[in-house]
C-alpha cells in the first residue's frame, strides 16, 4: 500500500518553489475527500472510458489516477459506479482532465476527485487510450509513479530527486 498523507498544495510550492510542478488548470472537487495524495497512475483516454473501467477494477494501492481526457466535457469520463469502484479498490483518488457525471453522488463519496466539470453523457466504451505513458495538461507532464497532491488550491507534483 502506498499511503501518501497530503500536504496543503500552497505549504508545497512555499518549500520548494520553482521546483514544484503545478498545474495551470483549475479543477473542481467532487468527490468527499477535498484533499488527497499518492503515487500516480496514467491513462490517456480521450471520450473512452473502458480503460479506465479496467483500472479501476485493479488494486489501487492508494495511487491517484491521473487521466487525460483532452479537455472535453463532451462526455464524462467518471461517474458514481466507477467512483465507488475507485474507493472499494483502494485508489486515494482521481484527476481527469475532463468531465464527471452524478455529481451529487459523487459529493458523498469517500474517495478524492477532480475534474474539469460535468456533463450527463457517458462516454464510448471502444478501448482506446494507452496507460501508463505520460501525459500532459496544464504545464506538467504526468508520469507513472511521480507523487502528486491536490486540495482546493490545486494538483501538484513533487519534484523528482
Amino acid at each position: 500500500m502506498h499511503r501518501t498523507s497530503p500536504i496543503a498544495t500552497a505549504d508545497l510550492a512555499d518549500k520548494y518553489g520553482d521546483q514544484l510542478r503545478v498545474c495551470d488548470m483549475q479543477f473542481t472537487s467532487y468527490g468527499a475527500v477535498r484533499s488527497f495524495a499518492g503515487p500516480v497512475r496514467t491513462l490517456s483516454c480521450p471520450g473512452d472510458n473502458a480503460l479506465f473501467h479496467e483500472l479501476l477494477r485493479t488494486p489501487g494501492e492508494g495511487y491517484v489516477a491521473v487521466v487525460d481526457g483532452g479537455a472535453s466535457l463532451h462526455s464524462a469520463l467518471l461517474g458514481d459506479l466507477m467512483a465507488e469502484r475507485a474507493r472499494d479498490n483502494g485508489w486515494a483518488g482521481v484527476v481527469i482532465h475532463g468531465a464527471v457525471r452524478d455529481g451529487a453522488l459523487l459529493a458523498g463519496m469517500d474517495i478524492g476527485i477532480q475534474a474539469l466539470g460535468t456533463t450527463p453523457r457517458k462516454s464510448a466504451k471502444a478501448g482506446a487510450g494507452s496507460v501508463d505513458e505520460p501525459v500532459s495538461f496544464g504545464g506538467v507532464t504526468f508520469t507513472t509513479g511521480d507523487i502528486l497532491h491536490a486540495d482546493h488550491d490545486g494538483v501538484v507534483l513533487l519534484p523528482t530527486t
